[in-house]
């Protein structure tokens, strides 16, 4: 695997205060620096950043995989399995409504991963995954 770097993204959000409490004491995010209109959070080591804007349209798309209707366009991180497990039983303690649950695919095949899909209160669509075995990440 390629020596990884952090990724900088940056999304809007509707209601600043609203997603500032989300990202902050719901997902327990850190939050870096800021200004009236944005703030930016270590996002399990990379820059992620939510911007006010009143003005963006929140469309929804979606595509199958698997049995699932999967919302895109969608963004997250690809975790250690405990590290996995551990964040999945936080987001269930913080009665997050997920689009789709914790589960399992590829079970006992190559690629074997945990999924899971949830959407933030502006409706910016989250995935975070996690492989068995992290040189399987881009397996065919």
């Amino acid at each position: 695997m390629k020596h990884l770097t952090p990724f900088h993204l940056a999304v809007p959000v509707k209601n600043l205060a609203e997603s500032r409490a989300f990202y902050t004491k719901v997902l327990n995010f850190e939050e870096g620096r800021s200004s009236s209109h944005w703030v930016d959070y270590d996002f399990f080591g990379h820059q992620f950043v939510i911007h006010e804007s009143s003005d963006y349209h929140f469309d929804e798309a979606y595509g199958k995989v698997d049995a699932h209707q999967v919302p895109v366009p969608h963004f997250g991180v690809v975790l250690p399995w405990d590290v996995f497990d551990r964040f999945a039983t936080h987001l269930k303690r913080k009665e997050i409504q997920f689009i789709i649950e914790p589960y399992v695919r590829f079970k006992d095949k190559p690629g074997e991963q945990k999924t899971l899909f949830f959407k933030d209160p502006s409706g910016n669509a989250l995935e975070f995954k996690s492989f068995r075995n992290m040189n399987q990440l881009f397996e065919k």
